[in-house]
């Protein structure tokens, strides 16, 4: 097994690093912030949002003490909002429990909602120079190369050897410069297609670069074919022209998001009485259809679907409208949707409507 060129990374590292905003701190708390965002996105997308993130929130008990809405609407469009919900719950408890100071040990820092081993590995190692070793799809992809390691990496046995070696070789003088020199190797020069070997400060002893088999390490099985649900959803108008809004549960995904109300279409049902029957079976009215205002389609991790939205007004004998599986409703102004946090694909919803105004 080759030995692991530990001072030419760091040496490459503190050449080529890029700049982020992040890297400009030494406060535990705006590095756990970057952490969080940086989870399943890219850097380019997460910079201006941990920018305004941090401008409402400087400081932990800011962020502890911050109405809910205000902190996913300023995460409305990064994606997976269960992250900026558990961010300020465990913020919370850092506030109130720990006197605004993120914990220094492995074992308490796990103890804080949303933050698992990678997160808990990163922030220690950045923030207090404690010597745990990070794996995401870039250090896999790194280490699987140099090592050879052609087993596939959707297996947690693969990962966890991925793990071993990474803690076997983390510079334990510099582990925070060592753990994003080896991410931002991956991300900008071992790179999934086309790495850059010529550049690489590891390519002397990478063994699939000796063997010429970038191409086929690491070894990632085929997912399974991604699902693909059609929602139908109802823009109900009253008399005022003013628009209903519901809440989303606070733990259901998309949770404590605003939304259009409706529902996934059941196999071989019509998409425009799968939105009477969801309006129906959510707000216990019934309402009569008048046109589809637009289709939207969106990609979540593990499915997509398509979304068919249709303006609706109450039937004449329908029920007032009532939050029977959401956490309230509200009927708003369509000029005012701007101010609710809405989930990507209503998003599109809420500024093709503000557009018609």
């Amino acid at each position: 097994m080759p030995e692991f060129p530990v001072h030419e990374l760091l040496t490459w590292y503190r050449l080529n690093r890029r700049e982020m905003p992040w890297r400009k701190t030494n406060d535990p708390y705006r590095i756990w912030v970057s952490e969080i965002m940086l989870q399943q996105t890219r850097v380019d997308t997460v910079i201006p949002y941990y920018q305004r993130f941090l401008d409402a929130f400087p400081t932990v008990h800011d962020l502890a003490t911050a109405d809910r809405q205000e902190v996913l609407k300023l995460w409305e469009g990064l994606g997976y909002y269960s992250r900026a919900r558990n961010l300020q719950d465990a913020a919370q408890t850092v506030s109130r429990e720990l006197n605004g100071q993120l914990p220094d040990s492995y074992k308490d820092i796990l103890k804080l909602k949303g933050i698992g081993p990678y997160t808990a590995a990163a922030v220690l190692s950045i923030a207090f120079d404690k010597p745990y070793a990070v794996v995401d799809g870039n250090v896999l992809r790194v280490l699987t190369r140099f090592y050879g390691i052609e087993d596939d990496i959707r297996r947690q046995s693969t990962k966890n050897l991925v793990q071993k070696l990474a803690d076997e070789i983390i510079d334990r003088e510099h582990p925070g410069d060592f753990n994003q020199a080896i991410m931002e190797l991956g991300a900008t020069v071992c790179t999934p297609s086309r790495p850059e070997c010529w550049n690489c400060p590891l390519a002397a002893e990478c063994i699939a670069n000796k063997t010429a088999s970038t191409g086929q390490i690491p070894f990632k099985s085929p997912r399974k074919k991604t699902p693909h649900h059609h929602i139908g959803v109802g823009l109900i108008r009253n008399q005022s022209g003013h628009l209903l809004i519901a809440l989303r549960p606070e733990e259901a995904m998309l949770g404590g998001l605003w939304e259009f109300p409706g529902g996934k279409k059941k196999p071989n049902e019509n998409i425009k009485d799968t939105v009477k029957r969801e309006l129906k079976e959510e707000l216990g009215c019934m309402v009569t259809l008048e046109k589809e205002l637009m289709v939207v389609k969106h990609a979540y991790s593990h499915f997509r679907i398509t979304l068919h939205a249709w303006w609706c007004r109450l039937s004449p004998d329908s029920p007032d409208p009532s939050p029977r599986s959401s956490q309230q409703i509200r009927w708003v102004k369509p000029s005012d949707l701007s101010n609710y946090p809405f989930p990507k694909a209503n998003k599109v919803l809420t500024e093709k409507v503000m557009k018609m105004r």
